[in-house]
């Protein structure tokens, strides 16, 4: 036993407790039951029967998963197999007792009705008492360890079923030097209860006034922690909000990497929680199950969409990971934030450039991925309408170059993060985007046709609250400085998701394309389902309200008018993309629009040309051909960058 794993010395004790206890059980009833002669004379047979029934019950317990749950963790559930198991071997006793003992060979009832009855209690206790005594052990004391800890009290806002969770989470000590103080609801049906003996002082609308009074007493709390209801538009966030800014409380959103209570986590609140409508919720258990032992390369690995996509994808059980990346200190970065979350998936980095195909098709090749989800590109339009040959360079070729190297080192499943820019495309970014989608999808139908195993599909994004880039960086900064905020057109209007989603939605298409069963209709193209779009202006002057301020008087908009290669309203899909039903809350797809490959490869070969020669007009030619819209934009002659600044560097696409 010496030799054994601890996790398997653990299991082998329970299941030598749940035996013994089993026999002790029948034993115990005979003793309760019967006494003199008739004791001695049930205690005698006793041995040719236990034997033989504590087998049988341990396949029974098995059955019932009644080795696979920590006694810890002893819950309702876990209490609801060990009745059903019982119930089970009280069955067979009956069985036995009437159809085969009685008339057979005892000549009676060895048991009677009166004994299996009082057996099915007694094993009942003895299989369920130790594990819930165990749970209670342990959470008592992890309850005084976290109470010795805590030192700062905590105000807790939102609905009882989310904050007796996050009450739970600080008695196990996940939130570190937090304790529960008081409790305010959107719902005044929970006034003048408590939670887990944590009183509801009020209604989110009385912060102000809770923390105030806690204050006076001496008592005041020293952080705010809210769940995600307390952050849905019914809760009206906006307005609890404005009120904490005279507290000067730090404030914490609940951010849960699992669904236990140990994965529960805080993050600091951030403008962009609010701004968009309830976050689209992914299948977990899908996006586990598919990531589980595989091997990931992520391209733009360093960008703040392709380092979530890295952190999400040892979060799922990815086996090794190797983020490829053209920027030292973004490599740096992400790979020691990898590091300190002690995640079992292997990680390694490499400094490459995406353009540079002698150096990505080995790399490649040498690590032999699964899969490849290719986030490296430029994003910016108005660096993009000027440089156009970066763009080319970088979202083209690049895309080309890792595109080749997936399907050279035998990948099973190749993502393109593209954007919704690329539909209609009136921009170099979105003509590029569309041409690698283009690309992807000609090598996919490739492999389609010949019914090999490799899927190579793209995933449209809208724009990225939070991403290097974005228009809500870009506010809060803006706001930080007293303004003006600029936006570009009063009718601009854009799709808003967040990081986390856009992370998800890359990994569930991926999963999806892998899928055999009935949902794998042939999709090329997959989108997150962002519900209605955002007016700029809108989004604006509800940042400027959420840092308590008032639009036009505290902080003014600027409008700067329109930018080469924008549009006011950002599309979805093309005209002539077929849908496709993916079967996947959530997430809408498209059917593959592109050429074929040898018309792809007699571009290419022109772009390449062009591209030697500095001659934007030839390249604007061959994308004006490959893709028919992008020769229906309003033509503008090369702008310079918004604001100077340095070249940007590949990263993931907002």
């Amino acid at each position: 036993m010496a030799h054994l794993p601890k996790q398997s010395v653990k299991k082998l004790a329970v299941v030598l407790h749940d035996l013994v206890v089993t026999a002790l059980a029948i034993w115990l009833v005979f003793v309760i039951r019967f006494e003199g002669w008739q004791l001695e004379e049930h205690l005698r047979y006793l041995p040719r029967f236990l034997p033989f029934f504590v087998a049988y019950a341990g396949l029974v317990y098995w059955f019932f998963s009644l080795y696979r749950s920590k006694w810890r963790f002893a819950s309702l559930p876990d209490l609801s197999n060990i009745v059903k198991a019982v119930s089970v071997l009280t069955l067979t006793l009956l069985v036995v007792d009437y159809v085969l003992v009685a008339p057979n060979f005892y000549g009676a009832f060895y048991f009677g009705k009166i004994t299996i009855a009082l057996y099915w209690m007694v094993q009942i206790s003895l299989l369920g008492g130790p594990r819930l005594a165990y749970r209670y052990f342990k959470f008592s004391r992890t309850r005084r360890n976290a109470a010795r800890e805590a030192s700062l009290p905590a105000l807790l806002l939102g609905r009882g079923f989310e904050v007796e969770m996050v009450i739970r989470a600080m008695e196990a000590g996940t939130m570190r030097k937090l304790r529960p103080a008081g409790i305010l609801s959107p719902r005044s049906d929970d006034l003048g209860q408590s939670i887990r003996g944590v009183p509801v002082l009020g209604l989110l609308s009385d912060i102000e006034r809770v923390a105030g009074d806690a204050a006076e007493r001496g008592e005041g709390f020293r952080r705010i922690v809210a769940t995600p209801s307390a952050l849905l538009p019914d809760a009206e966030p906006d307005k609890w909000l404005a009120r904490t800014r005279k507290l000067a409380l730090p404030i914490s959103r609940i951010e849960t990497l699992g669904e236990g209570v140990r994965d529960t986590e805080l993050a600091p609140l951030e403008i962009e929680d609010l701004l968009v409508r309830s976050t689209v919720r992914i299948d977990r258990d899908r996006l586990g199950a598919f990531l589980k032992g595989k091997r990931v390369i992520v391209t733009g690995g360093g960008g703040s969409i392709g380092s979530e996509i890295c952190l999400r994808c040892a979060t799922f059980g990815a086996a090794e990971l190797l983020i490829v990346e053209s920027s030292e200190p973004a490599l740096f970065q992400v790979t020691e934030q990898l590091i300190a979350q002690e995640h079992e998936t292997i990680v390694s980095g490499a400094l490459a450039d995406v353009r540079d195909r002698a150096r990505i098709t080995p790399l490649f090749t040498a690590f032999a991925p699964d899969i490849v989800i290719h986030a490296a590109a430029l994003k910016h339009v108005p660096y993009l309408e000027a440089d156009w040959s970066e763009g080319v360079k970088t979202n083209i070729f690049g895309s080309v170059n890792v595109t080749d190297a997936a399907i050279a080192a035998n990948a099973k499943t190749f993502v393109l993060i593209s954007t919704d820019k690329a539909i209609e495309p009136v921009s170099m970014l979105g003509a590029t985007k569309r041409f690698a989608e283009m690309y992807a999808q000609s090598r996919d139908a490739e492999f389609v046709a010949a019914a090999a195993g490799m899927r190579l599909v793209a995933v449209r994004f809208g724009n990225v609250l939070g991403s290097v880039g974005s228009v809500v960086p870009k506010f809060k900064a803006q706001i930080a400085r007293g303004g003006p905020l600029t936006v570009t057109s009063p009718d601009m209007i854009r799709y808003f998701m967040t990081i986390r989603e856009a992370c998800d939605l890359v990994l569930t298409a991926a999963s999806h394309a892998r899928s055999d069963g009935p949902e794998a209709e042939r999709a090329a193209v997959y989108v997150l389902k962002m519900g209605q779009p955002v007016r700029i202006m809108d989004l604006a002057e509800r940042m400027i309200r959420l840092a308590g301020f008032e639009p036009g008087e505290d902080i003014e908009i600027a409008v700067t008018g329109v930018r080469p290669g924008e549009r006011l309203n950002e599309i979805l899909f093309a005209r002539d993309e077929p849908m496709a039903e993916t079967g996947l809350d959530g997430v809408m797809a498209a059917k593959p629009v592109f050429a074929n490959r040898a018309r792809l490869q007699a571009w290419l070969a022109r772009l390449e040309a062009a591209l030697k020669a500095d001659h934007r007009a030839a390249a604007d030619a061959v994308l004006d051909e490959a893709i028919p819209d992008f020769s229906l934009r309003q033509k503008t002659p090369p702008a310079a960058p918004a604001q100077p600044s340095s070249r940007p560097a590949a990263a993931s696409l907002p």
